[in-house]
């Protein structure tokens, strides 16, 4: 038994032995060679520069290969940033644009509510009345009722009845005060009824709205017909609360009904004027 044990501990001592022994010379032929290869690069021999050459072409070419991938991720990273960064500049720029137009058609929003503006102080100037100029905030529209809401109220000296112009011919009433808002009930809205006269006749009538844009001429004189000259139609001031003489349109034949073309449109009311007094009440007074 002993024995066996001998035998197998001299078979592994001699195996490491062997393996020493192959570890050495191996290393020896690695020192035999690095120190041959030197030689042969310090001996300027025509062979080994044309090797040398191959060697290192083959070795430039591998690590241009290799390195590509890692060229072409940072050329392909540099691209999206650039993308990127060129997509947000096209917004930023879109949006500046829109900016400007939005300024721009401020501008002429503003140009426009000015002329208006500057055809009413015109207006007020040659009017016989003592005005308060409104605008319009907001428009109670419907097939058959017709009103308007303006900025300025009782604050203002704003009464009930009070005639509404623009641009110089009648578009309402006021029906409703409120302290910096009042609204005012517009010619063609179904509940509208105000007397009237029609030039050159004088004729007398009742201005009705009838929920479309020219409203009706009511209760006119028997065998009534429109006048060969421009059928002029005013106010009569006969129920007490309108001024007399405030233009409101021309009297015309629709369908074979007489109607009235009023002077301001009511659809396209921006600015009002409100009626206070006449100027010839006040230098009465």
């Amino acid at each position: 038994m002993s024995t066996s044990r001998d035998d197998f501990s001299i078979a592994i001592r001699s195996a490491l032995l062997q393996r020493g022994a192959k570890q050495k010379f191996s290393l020896f032929v690695l020192i035999l060679l690095s120190i041959f290869i030197f030689a042969l690069d310090n001996a300027k021999l025509k062979p080994i520069e044309i090797l040398r050459s191959f060697i290192n072409d083959g070795i430039y070419r591998i690590s241009a290969i290799s390195s590509s991938p890692i060229k072409f991720s940072g050329a392909t990273k540099d691209f999206f940033i650039k993308h990127i960064f060129v997509y947000k500049e096209n917004e930023k720029l879109k949006n500046e644009i829109e900016e400007l137009k939005n300024k721009n058609f401020e501008t002429l929003y503003l140009r426009t509510e000015n002329n208006k503006l500057q055809n009413i102080f015109q207006l007020e100037k040659e009017s016989p009345y003592i005005a308060v100029n409104a605008k319009v905030i907001l428009d109670k529209d419907s097939p058959y009722l017709n009103s308007i809401i303006v900025n300025k109220g009782g604050n203002s000296g704003i009464k009930l009845g009070m005639p509404v112009l623009s641009e110089g011919g009648l578009v309402g009433r006021i029906v409703e005060v409120n302290f910096v808002s009042s609204r005012i009930l517009l010619l063609n809205d179904l509940n509208s009824r105000i007397p009237v006269v029609i030039s050159p006749k004088g004729s007398q009538a009742i201005l009705a709205g009838v929920g479309k844009r020219q409203p009706s001429l009511q209760y006119l004189p028997e065998n009534f017909e429109l006048s060969d000259k421009e059928n002029l139609v005013f106010t009569s001031g006969k129920d007490g609360v309108l001024f007399p003489g405030i233009p409101v349109g021309k009297a015309i034949l629709d369908d074979d009904k007489i109607s009235v073309k009023l002077f301001s449109d009511p659809e396209q009311i921006i600015f009002v004027s409100i009626a206070l007094e006449q100027q010839e009440d006040i230098e009465a007074k």
